[in-house]
């Protein structure tokens, strides 16, 4: 749907987690580029965890495939060798997950601290928790991190195949705040069932829809030029506690938290940065993305290559 939006010139709100690479004139991206969820969960592992093996499990699509490319590389910089990098695809819905999880458990036995980062989508990550669970591959001892599991995917679901293993999102329904009980009871309410969870799309959602209204009232008009040029620096409060601004690169600043799947469909918090993080357009760890850049406000531009100094996508000319 971009060419759409750039040849009508039209302004998206775009408010689910992606593979980054891009900046366009008319996306205001409220969902996370891989360095606000992706890099941080790594981060967490290495770190906190003290992972040293790393599973890539994904879905065939370019979201996994661009992400992945991002983390090999960020994990090969951070002295991973490259026989402790496993990455995998699986089609959309893929169900037998048995030969699967078997070799991620070979991968496991090596004698290092292995983990799964987790790019599934949508209904294979039922199959493939169970089958986790079916090979008594616990969390305690290969977690797993995913960045497509909220809150709505575990609504309804048994998730004790799931309990211990983790997320990384920018918001969790937990995370205790006024603005987020208030959000929550208005939720539940406008729903009429007091069982339907938030997830962290419907905030980056909230945050877009203010972020907009607030640069409308700033450019005293809804037209969509002068929208866009008011939106860089527009900030709003989210919904666990902090400020979301808009970049110049049409990203804007959120928090990354780390949750522990609960028995009860939520997350306990383990982890979260300190502030805010700017969302990145173009990776730190690609080659050519490295000295890609993104501006719209002095560049006029989302793709300027800083040793060229030629910008070779669209722009405001």
């Amino acid at each position: 749907m971009l060419p759409v939006f750039e040849e009508n010139n039209g302004l998206l709100f775009y408010p689910v987690q992606y593979e980054g690479e891009e900046s366009s004139k008319n996306v205001i991206y409220t969902g996370a580029a891989p360095n606000q969820q992706a890099i941080p969960a790594i981060d967490y592992l290495m770190n906190e965890v003290g992972i040293e093996r790393w599973v890539l499990e994904g879905t065939d699509y370019v979201y996994p495939r661009t992400t992945n490319r991002i983390l090999e590389a960020y994990l090969k910089q951070k002295g991973v060798a490259e026989e402790d990098i496993s990455i995998n695809y699986t089609p959309f819905g893929h169900s037998d997950w048995q030969t699967r999880v078997a070799a991620i458990r070979r991968f496991g036995s090596a004698g290092k601290p292995t983990a799964v980062v987790s790019t599934i989508n949508g209904d294979a990550n039922v199959p493939f928790y169970l089958e986790l669970a079916n090979q008594e591959v616990s969390a305690d001892e290969i977690p797993v991190v995913a960045f497509s599991v909220g809150e709505e995917e575990l609504s309804g679901l048994d998730t004790t195949p799931l309990v211990g293993h983790l997320a990384a999102w920018n918001y969790f329904q937990s995370v205790e705040s006024p603005a987020n009980a208030e959000f929550i009871a208005k939720w539940k309410a406008f729903v009429a069932d007091a069982d339907r969870t938030t997830n962290d799309p419907m905030e980056a959602h909230y945050v877009g829809f203010n972020l907009w209204a607030k640069a409308v009232e700033k450019a005293g008009t809804t037209d969509v030029d002068a929208v866009l040029a008011a939106l860089p620096g527009t900030t709003t409060p989210n919904l666990t506690g902090g400020m979301a601004e808009v970049l110049p690169n049409h990203h804007i600043t959120k928090p990354v938290y780390i949750g522990e799947v609960q028995a009860n469909g939520q997350f306990d918090v383990v982890w979260q940065t300190d502030d805010t993080v700017p969302g990145d357009a173009w990776s730190d760890y690609l080659p050519g993305s490295e000295d890609t850049e993104a501006d719209w406000v002095a560049l006029n531009c989302g793709n300027y290559n800083t040793k060229t100094q030629v910008c070779s996508g669209q722009n405001y000319e």
